[in-house]
């Protein structure tokens, strides 16, 4: 593998890792700009602007973007996060080319045709309503706003229905110039790639761009609380959050190791006691997520009505003990659960050329997959019991959604793990 990386003059970043024996690539520009990026009467609208890219150019209708890419037998497609929003295609290695150019073209010349923001905002409406309609998802956004509560970072990435209803095409053109500099964007491609072609063209596409300059993004600040709505359903759905560490702080690896541990998989603490053994459940799982500055450990099960108090007892049961007796077999198999899903993600191209974006953006380089395997590895049973030991009194936040009349509050959760 041969990671490269160059910057322009103008602060435009590219990075390519050439994967040898493979036919094919995926290649894209990543965006700092994302769901934290935004002002509150702003809120949605990097969602919004990440829909209106695939809408036509200055030289490409809709159509043309994606026959361009699906002629040649490709995959296009874009996504917005907190952190950052994405446009990539998958395309065999000869028509890397074609794919950045298109790339290139929908991020730096849409039209923003009235008649398509009226259209693309229906679709968005649409959206966000089948996702209200979706307890198990809806669920985590409303996690995340109770974690970061009256900040960018806690906001719904979709945004709220009545801001989405009112965006104009200025606010879309506003919120590019704002954020849209070649300092604030990263090319990342893997694959079938040619580092010095890549560059050539990068400097033809990006090179002539003005920098825009560093947003101040605020500060995560992991506030906690809760958030209840009953509603008739079948599933009683709950989802509890602990502040955990972020990219930045070497303890995210005994964070994920100990994610993993508690609810990573069938052979996990949790889907043993709580679902093989009692029962109480079809759905449980627990997971880390990292950001720049923050994180979370988040544990989510579906259940019933009669079922969802045993179930939280259980639950925090577990998390009392594993600080005391998490085994030597679970830490070790966590770590290799962790090794396994790096390693094997690492053989695509997509998620090679996702993670040397993310990573340089956070880090400025790209660590790599060795040093995040030692760092995994360096994760020892003593430290995830102290770590799984210090959660118990974090700051947390729990969402609850469908016949939860009578599930335990936040209150009693914190009292439970405290006593």
């Amino acid at each position: 593998m041969s990671l490269r990386t160059t910057t322009l003059a103008n602060g435009f970043r590219i990075v390519t890792e050439d994967m040898p024996g493979l036919k094919s690539a995926s290649a894209g520009i990543w965006v700092n700009a994302g769901g934290r990026h935004e002002r509150s009467e702003q809120n949605g609208i990097a969602h919004f602007l990440e829909h209106m890219a695939f809408k036509g150019t200055m030289k490409r209708s809709a159509l043309k973007i994606a026959e361009e890419i699906e002629d040649v037998g490709g995959y296009i497609n874009a996504y917005t996060s907190r952190e950052m929003t994405a446009y990539y295609a998958r395309v065999l290695s000869a028509d890397v080319e074609l794919a950045l150019d298109v790339i290139g073209d929908i991020v730096l010349n849409p039209v923003f045709d009235p008649r398509e923001i009226e259209t693309e905002r229906h679709v968005i409406l649409q959206e966000i309503g089948q996702a209200l309609d979706t307890p198990d998802d809806i669920i985590f956004d409303w996690l995340h706003e109770v974690s970061y509560p009256d900040q960018p970072f806690g906001r719904t990435i979709l945004g709220p229905s009545e801001r989405v209803g009112a965006f104009q095409r200025a606010d879309l053109t506003g919120f590019v110039h704002e954020h849209y500099g070649p300092d604030q964007m990263i090319l990342s491609a893997s694959g079938g790639v040619d580092h010095d072609a890549i560059v050539m063209q990068a400097e033809a596409l990006f090179g002539h761009l003005k920098p825009v300059g560093g947003s101040t993004i605020q500060p995560a600040r992991f506030g906690g609380g809760e958030r209840r709505k009953v509603k008739k359903l079948e599933q009683a759905h709950f989802a509890l959050a602990f502040e955990a560490p972020g990219y930045r702080d070497d303890t995210v690896y005994a964070a994920q190791v100990y994610a993993t541990a508690m609810g990573g998989g069938m052979s996990s603490r949790l889907f043993q006691k709580v679902r093989e053994e009692r029962g109480l459940c079809y759905s449980i799982f627990a997971q880390s997520g990292a950001y720049e500055d923050t994180g979370q450990i988040t544990i989510y099960a579906g259940t019933s009505e009669a079922e969802i108090a045993a179930l939280t007892h259980l639950t925090l049961d577990e998390l009392k003990r594993s600080a005391d007796d998490m085994g030597e077999a679970e830490v070790a198999r966590a770590r290799a659960q962790l090794k396994a899903g790096l390693l094997m993600g690492m053989e695509s191209p997509s998620n090679r050329a996702e993670r040397n974006a993310r990573l340089l953006a956070i880090w400025g380089r790209v660590p790599s997959a060795d040093e995040a395997v030692a760092k995994i590895d360096a994760v020892t049973t003593d430290g995830v019991r102290a770590y799984a030991g210090a959660m118990l009194t974090a700051p947390s936040a729990l969402a609850l959604y469908g016949p939860v009349k009578g599930a335990p509050g936040i209150d009693v959760i914190k009292g439970r793990l405290a006593a």
